[in-house]
């Protein structure tokens, strides 16, 4: 249970990166040029998207189990 709880944690942290991403133009500390920082930070977000919401399927199936 608590797996699927941690994966909307980590999903929300992809998200937070990649917007920092986009934003400053920089994954961690690696300066990076606007098209590589554009889709860097689209694929971080598309993945927070997908924990997220594998994250919410595996909760409402395991609600529907019991």
């Amino acid at each position: 249970m608590l797996f699927r709880y941690l994966s909307i944690l980590v999903g929300l942290c992809y998200i937070s990166v990649g917007i920092f991403t986009v934003v400053y133009k920089a994954f961690i500390v690696f300066p990076l040029e606007q098209v590589t920082a554009y889709l860097l930070g689209a694929v971080l977000i598309g993945y927070g998207i997908f924990r997220i919401g594998r994250g919410i399927y595996q909760i409402k199936n395991s609600n529907q189990d019991e």
